[in-house]
């Protein structure tokens, strides 16, 4: 876990992701990711120069007809060894979209509508500040993503300001290759709850995964070089912000 807080706090501090006094929400989904960065920022907000808070916020999506719900309590048995607090929001959103709305394609208003009730909830709170758990590999995948399927040099970006909600999104895991991601939390056992999604398949973004690593085994730098290439562009609000440590 210290290679990842070490890289967290790296991030952090390169991208300037943090201020004096934040309290930091964590979307806790219950997944490798998620549960990754929530124990990172709670071991680095322990030590870090700049002050600031971490608070986990789980969305239960409820269920849709003939499925069962998901169980997180033990996510929240694990924020509280972590001493986080630590709030479970109740939604429908699997029944409006699976049974209401008969989505065939879904995952685009899912989206939408957990981001929604989440930046709500934390905006009822007085948070300002949330931090999401896309990886090292996810940057490079939706930079691929972008390319392929729209034609577009783009990804999402470190630090993203939300005027309409005035709401800031961070993303600290971006130093973190999902290999030592999935790694860590199996050695650490971190209680992972499967999300029995019924949209589960081959996705896009699983499709350009695949071409990824077939790719990475003739060019062994294609990921390290296509992540240093967004930097340098840069990419939008991808420069980072302060020179790296020798």
């Amino acid at each position: 876990m210290n290679k990842i807080v070490s890289l967290v706090r790296r991030c952090v501090a390169d991208y300037d992701m943090i201020q004096p006094g934040d309290r930091v929400a964590v979307g806790v989904s219950g997944g490798k990711d998620s549960l990754i960065l929530l124990t990172a920022l709670a071991k680095l907000q322990t030590f870090y120069p700049v002050p600031f808070t971490v608070e986990a916020f789980t969305l239960d999506m409820g269920h849709a007809e003939g499925r069962k719900g998901m169980d997180f309590t033990p996510v929240a048995d694990y924020c509280q060894r972590l001493d986080v607090p630590y709030t479970l929001l109740k939604s429908d959103i699997h029944h409006m979209i699976f049974d209401v709305k008969k989505e065939k394609n879904p995952c685009s208003l899912c989206a939408k509508l957990r981001r929604g009730a989440l930046h709500q909830a934390i905006q009822e709170r007085g948070i300002r500040k949330i931090a999401l758990g896309h990886h090292y590999d996810d940057a490079v995948e939706t930079f691929y993503m972008s390319l392929i399927f729209e034609g577009r040099l783009s990804c999402f970006q470190p630090v993203t300001y939300l005027s309409r909600t005035d709401i800031t999104q961070i993303r600290p895991l971006l130093y973190c290759g999902e290999n030592l991601v999935r790694h860590t939390a199996q050695r650490l056992q971190l209680p992972v709850v499967h999300n029995p999604c019924p949209a589960d398949g081959y996705t896009k973004r699983q499709e350009i995964k695949d071409l990824i690593y077939e790719l990475q085994g003739r060019y062994p730098k294609l990921k390290e070089r296509t992540f240093g290439a967004m930097q340098r562009l840069p990419l939008p609000e991808w420069g980072i912000l302060r020179e790296k440590p020798e």
